[in-house]
Formats: structure tokens, C-alpha cells, sequence
């Protein structure tokens, strides 16, 4: 089982890097499901009916989750399981706590999904979108034999550290962005030197050059789930 992890697609120049790449990459890596970050996908601030197709966001597309860890009641869903090359794969999102807000547990919220999942299916892809880079190596650590691969996203700088863990957890820290590298994490470089320097309210626009597409490929046994092959990809579109 191939799965294609695209890294987050930062406003319309991520989404044009997609359109462009994203075809072509998927059938040259041969992935059954492909799974992608679109919480910057509108302006690089969020995601709208538009950037999802025209479909309601939260609750009226299944395919579309958001963090597991929100407080109970926020709408959407946290996970889900999806048809991919004859198998079943579950999908998650979870939030990490360490420099952002206080959500409930990951460890905790994890431990409840895996229990809700009731054996269904072995294969568990999990997106832990979190400024620390030692909370995504933890989560891999605790979880490692129980979840099929954990790829880290927020920081939208691809790191270097993919791996297979002793009992078959793939990890990698941060996937990278989808979109314009001639920028500052995806944001203009001029407005994002004037709030740095001036420490004064801007509004942060996505910048338009340098259009890369970030992902992982990871390949998964599908007997019992654990990750096989873990490895980077990066893709310029060409002028």
C-alpha cells in the first residue's frame, strides 16, 4: 500500500503547484490514497467551500477532517477511514499542545481513536500539525507498532529526519509546504519583515515564486500496518 502525503498547500499558489504536480507525481509513484494538509489553502489562513471543491467544509464532506483534539462539540470529525487500493486506511489529525494552545491530549486523544477504530483496519496515517519538533518525535516513540506512520506538519520547512521506528512506525517531522518557496514560510517576504521589525499588525498575503510541492511516500504492509519504505519528495514547477 502506497500512500502520497502532500505537505501543507499554502493559498492559491499552493493549489496551482498541486493542479500542476499532483497527477502526474501520483501515478509515477503508483500511491493508492493520497492525503494532503489544506488548513492554509485559502489565502494561507484557512480553507473555504471554494478551495474544497465547492462542498461544505466541516461536517458535509467526509473526506475532509480536522484535529481529533478540538473540545468535544467542534464540528467536523477527527478521523476517518477511507477505500484505498482494496484495503481500508484511517486518517487523522491531531494537534500538538507545546507553543500553541492548550488542546485536550494528544497522547490521550490518540489512545481513544485507536480504541474507536476497534481493530478495523492496521493502517493509521496520522498528521501531528505541531510547532515542536520533540512532541512529533514523542508522539512516534509512544505510538511506535501502533500507528502506521505519523508526518509532522505547521512548520512548512521539510526536515531530513524520515525513519522507520524499531517496531514499524514511520516518522517524519515536518513534511514541508505546497506552494511559493521565494517567501517566508509561504507569506510575502516584505510583510513579513515589516511585522517582525516593526511588531505592529499586518496582513499577511501569500507570496508567488519559487512553486515547490513537498510530500512523503510511504509504503505500508497492509497485513498488519506497518511501514515498509519512508522517503521525501520535492517538486519545483518549471517555469
Amino acid at each position: 500500500m502506497k500512500i502520497l502525503f502532500v505537505g501543507d498547500v499554502f493559498g492559491r499558489p499552493g493549489r496551482r503547484t498541486v493542479g500542476q504536480i499532483l497527477p502526474g507525481l501520483r501515478k509515477e509513484c503508483g500511491a493508492d490514497l493520497v492525503i494532503a494538509n489544506g488548513e492554509n489553502a485559502a489565502s494561507g489562513v484557512g480553507i473555504t467551500g471554494e478551495t474544497a471543491e465547492g462542498i461544505p467544509v466541516i461536517e458535509g464532506d467526509s473526506r475532509i477532517i480536522r484535529p481529533v483534539n478540538y473540545p468535544p462539540g467542534t464540528p467536523g470529525r477527527g478521523f476517518g477511514v477511507f477505500p484505498a487500493g482494496g484495503r481500508r486506511v484511517a486518517v487523522v489529525s491531531v494537534l500538538g499542545r507545546i507553543f500553541m494552545q492548550p488542546y485536550d491530549c494528544p497522547f490521550r486523544s490518540l489512545e481513544a481513536v485507536l480504541g474507536s477504530l476497534g481493530g478495523e483496519t492496521p493502517m493509521i496515517v496520522v498528521d501531528v500539525h505541531a510547532e515542536a519538533t520533540s512532541e512529533k518525535v514523542a508522539l512516534g516513540w509512544y505510538f511506535d507498532g501502533r500507528i502506521s506512520a505519523f508526518i509532522g506538519t505547521h512548520t512548512h520547512v521539510q526536515t531530513a529526519d524520515e525513519r522507520i521506528l524499531p517496531r514499524g512506525t514511520a516518522c517524519l517531522t515536518d513534511v514541508g509546504m505546497t506552494g511559493p518557496h521565494d517567501s517566508v514560510i509561504g507569506v510575502r517576504k516584505e510583510l513579513a519583515l515589516k511585522r517582525l521589525l516593526a511588531q505592529m499588525p499586518v496582513r499577511y498575503q501569500p507570496a508567488d515564486g519559487d512553486l515547490r510541492l513537498h510530500a512523503a511516500l510511504i509504503t505500508l504492509d497492509p497485513a498488519n500496518g506497518r511501514a515498509l519504505a519512508i522517503e521525501r519528495i520535492q517538486r519545483r514547477v518549471e517555469a
